[in-house]
């Protein structure tokens, strides 16, 4: 799980690249001088287009390679490794919500 995350830490820039995405969900402040922050669907959507535009690069890079296009086998390499890494942990966080849901269903109040 940590060279998944490792993976997407190095695909959004680095740890500077990841407080940049993280301070850039912060919407303007608002009249009362307090940030308003991003819906958690906003965020979930945003990771999931960035999963799928991942996806498509590693689909550019194998057909470039397959097709003689320039692409090196190594670029293709690492870009199928970075989408399978972002969909991994996708797939790890869902099962995680999901798991929390169920728990949350299963509480007697």
């Amino acid at each position: 799980m940590s060279s998944a995350v490792t993976s997407i830490v190095a695909a959004s820039g680095g740890p500077a690249g990841l407080a940049a995405q993280a301070s850039s969900t912060l919407a303007p402040a608002s009249a009362g001088g307090a940030p308003e922050k991003t819906p958690f669907a906003d965020l979930l959507s945003d990771a999931a287009g960035q999963v799928d535009q991942l996806e498509s690069q590693a689909q550019a890079a194998v057909t470039g390679l397959m097709t003689g296009s320039g692409v090196d086998v190594h670029t293709a390499i690492i870009a199928t490794q970075k989408a399978s890494m972002a969909f991994e942990l996708a797939l790890a966080l869902r099962n995680k919500a999901v798991q929390a849901y169920q728990s949350v269903l299963g509480m007697q109040f």
